[in-house]
């Protein structure tokens, strides 16, 4: 009586391994995928050793430490993700790890208008002023990055040091390196864009204003 229950109890281990895996391929989102798959290959791992299963013990013993792995890369992705979207003040600073440095002279052009649109630029040291626009960057702020979000052949605008500066650069493929292996850096990116295009649609509007009034003036 004792092994039949134990039987029923090792089957019965069994079929929940068996529906958690089952429910792994109906997820949509890695979060409780990784949950689900968990959870099956312990259940997998009691009913192999018990019953002695040992290719397919074998299999969930590898299986089991890989998605405990991908479990905690999806947990810290979110981490970063959430920190990235508290976070005031966006850190580019990871742009020196990959990027070439450059010392520049005050005066000196980073690029200028017309010049190919080809790779993103982080001031680490010194002012940069991109001179249409009248935008004067600080240390820590990144330019040149809408580069990578539109069809231009040709910069739109000429970037001048205001005083000895260091910068940082990547091209598109270390650009996209940057993103896969940090995703926060890529929101902070796209935060940062719409922000400036959130400003530079006020200051045209404000000039439009301007523009107008002076119009209507009497000579």
């Amino acid at each position: 009586m004792d092994h039949l229950s134990q039987i029923d109890w090792i089957e019965a281990v069994g079929w929940v391994a068996s529906l958690l895996t089952i429910a792994t391929y109906s997820m949509s989102t890695m979060l409780p995928l990784r949950i689900l798959a968990i959870a099956s290959s312990v259940c997998f791992v009691i009913y192999a050793s018990v019953l002695q299963l040992w290719p397919l013990l074998a299999m969930e013993l590898l299986l089991l430490p890989i998605n405990l792995y991908r479990f905690w890369q999806v947990v810290a992705l979110r981490g970063k993700l959430s920190n990235a979207s508290g976070n005031a003040q966006a850190d580019f600073s990871v742009v020196q790890t990959y990027g070439r440095r450059r010392k520049l002279a005050s005066g000196a052009v980073v690029f200028e208008r017309g010049d190919p649109v080809d790779r993103l630029y982080y001031l680490a040291e010194g002012r940069v002023r991109i001179a249409e626009l009248g935008i004067d960057l600080s240390p820590g702020d990144i330019f040149g990055e809408i580069a990578f979000f539109t069809d231009a052949a040709a910069r739109t605008a000429t970037a001048r040091c205001l005083s000895e500066a260091v910068v940082y650069s990547v091209d598109a493929k270390q650009f996209m390196r940057l993103q896969f292996e940090d995703p926060s850096f890529g929101l902070a990116v796209m935060r940062t864009i719409t922000r400036r295009l959130t400003e530079n649609l006020k200051g045209a509007s404000g000039r439009s204003v301007v523009d107008m009034q002076v119009a209507a003036a009497p000579a």
